[in-house]
């Protein structure tokens, strides 16, 4: 039987396969179940910015409420036992996690300011997680905002964050910056101890009969795990960061090549929703078996194994490659 432990944002986890961030994890049973199935940690839903900030406003008003009225005034004021914030939830389901499991707790925080997340951090350490995600979720649609610009918002962002807590701290991104790897580079100085590739975007659709803008999520397939896998193999022994990769993980075979390319963790999300959480225990069946059948003793044998450092030509992660699958179907053309 070959071990399958590995350390990820300095935490120990018994295997890589680690929920990411989806609706699965808003209930408790779902996480305790996520355990039974051989999961290694959990990361929570996310926390958004526009929660913390809607709900502070909203205390705000109904504490002020009325300050200039009568005495009996005072019945303005909520119940704040009863008055429960969102992201009083958040840090309640961290409590019961960390009392319900015995794996590690990640959570994540989904948003672009600092506005609001140095105190939920804090709090989010306090309530007992193990480590945190910024999930810097922001498209930018101002043409007066220059890339240099966006790149320094994230890194006083992180650098806020990572001076504000002692837990691992981890940044989940897009693929869409110029430079990636110096960007990465950046993050590992300003204080992230991991990097989670990638992101996934939502992208809008249009309506032609109603005229509306309509909210699409579609669930990943494995086609998608090729670009976080692409760009972990670049960046892996070169950035000083622990990887993890999302997307496109729904095969024993996707955790591999997710090793390979030097994930530490293995993230999935949409394969469980499709499927159900006790799906996990397959994907870690096949993954043990291929390392057995390949004689991999471990999974640290295996770490990185393929990626641009290590294998025979690291051209083919470049534009080398692009030009040799471009010549594969030249034979189909007429």
């Amino acid at each position: 039987m070959p071990d399958l432990h590995i350390s990820y944002l300095g935490l120990e986890l018994k295997n890589p396969l680690v929920a990411s961030s989806s609706a699965l994890s808003k209930k408790l049973e779902n996480i305790q179940k996520m355990e039974e199935a051989g999961i290694s940690a959990v990361v929570l839903y996310s926390l958004f910015e526009e929660q913390i900030i809607h709900e502070s406003l909203e205390l705000n008003y109904y504490l002020n409420q009325g300050t200039y009225s009568y005495a009996e005034a005072l019945t303005y004021l909520p119940d704040l036992e009863t008055y429960n914030l969102e992201p009083d939830k958040y840090l309640e389901l961290i409590r019961q996690a960390k009392q319900s499991v015995g794996i590690p707790v990640i959570a994540s925080l989904n948003g672009f300011t600092a506005s609001g997340w140095q105190e939920y951090a804090e709090r989010i350490q306090d309530a007992g997680a193990d480590a945190l995600e910024l999930n810097i979720y922001y498209l930018p649609t101002d043409k007066n905002l220059s890339a240099s610009d966006l790149e320094y918002r994230y890194l006083e962002l992180v650098q806020k964050i990572r001076a504000t807590i002692q837990i691992p701290l981890a940044v989940k991104l897009s693929p869409f910056f110029s430079s990636l790897p110096h960007f990465a580079q950046q993050l590992a100085q300003s204080g992230a101890k991991g990097l989670v590739l990638f992101n996934r975007f939502l992208q809008p659709d249009l309506n032609i009969e109603t005229l509306e803008v309509t909210p699409k999520l579609e669930l990943s397939t494995s086609a998608e795990l090729l670009l976080p896998l692409r760009w972990i193999a670049i960046l892996y022994g070169r950035i000083p960061v622990d990887f993890a990769l999302t997307t496109g993980v729904h095969t024993g075979e996707d955790m591999v090549k997710a090793v390979m390319a030097g994930a530490r963790a293995v993230m999935v999300a949409s394969e469980l929703i499709e499927k159900g959480i006790p799906r996990a225990k397959t994907l870690l069946d096949e993954f043990s078996h291929w390392m057995e059948e390949h004689e991999y003793p471990s999974v640290h044998q295996m770490l990185g194994v393929m990626s641009q450092q290590k294998v025979e030509e690291p051209a083919a992660f470049e534009r080398a490659n692009y030009m040799k699958a471009l010549t594969k179907f030249d034979h189909r053309l007429p």
